[in-house]
């Protein structure tokens, strides 16, 4: 079929179009969203949604404006960027425990050492408890400063203060090692 075909078959919401449409671009498309997103049962997702969105939305093409595929990938790329910043990827993309990660290094490579073994959380023990409180959820936990402060009800400052406190006691524990 010729663009043009295709685009008169779209807007005359012809199955046999659309199912040509899916046999000759998906593969095209999908690649695209997956520069974006690596996960690829959420890729497929956008996919299907923007697959939709351009079945339907095809009225609005306009061929002087640029190629069917460029309007389409365009559609495609602007959907995975939206599900990126969307708060369900966000919150799925929150920062794992360091215990979590020591734990994954740790079955890479043999070695059945904790987190405790080399010392980490030891150099901790001269910090006020809200101090280890905040440091405790930022480092070990995965947590940003705002999401302590909204969780917790701690004002931002605070959050920032105690962090800021905590480092330069753990930087001179440091320095006399």
């Amino acid at each position: 079929m010729q663009e043009e075909e295709i685009i008169a078959g779209l807007r005359a919401r012809d199955r046999h179009t659309t199912e040509y449409l899916y046999e000759k671009y998906s593969r095209a498309l999908m690649g695209v969203i997956l520069r974006i997103i690596s996960d690829h049962d959420i890729a497929e997702e956008v996919f299907h949604d923007s697959f939709i969105k351009i079945t339907r939305k095809i009225d609005s093409y306009e061929e002087s404006k640029g190629r069917l595929y460029t309007w389409m990938a365009n559609i495609c790329r602007n959907s995975a960027i939206d599900k990126l910043r969307s708060k369900e990827i966000s919150q799925t993309g929150k920062t794992n425990a360091i215990d979590d990660f020591v734990f994954g290094i740790e079955s890479q490579s043999g070695t059945l050492e904790q987190i405790e073994g080399i010392g980490v959380r030891e150099l901790m023990n001269p910090l006020t408890s809200d101090q280890k409180f905040i440091i405790e959820y930022i480092y070990f936990q995965g947590y940003t400063h705002s999401e302590i402060s909204e969780e917790f009800d701690i004002p931002l400052g605070t959050v920032k203060s105690r962090v800021r406190a905590a480092l330069q006691v753990l930087k001179k524990n440091l320095e006399r090692i």
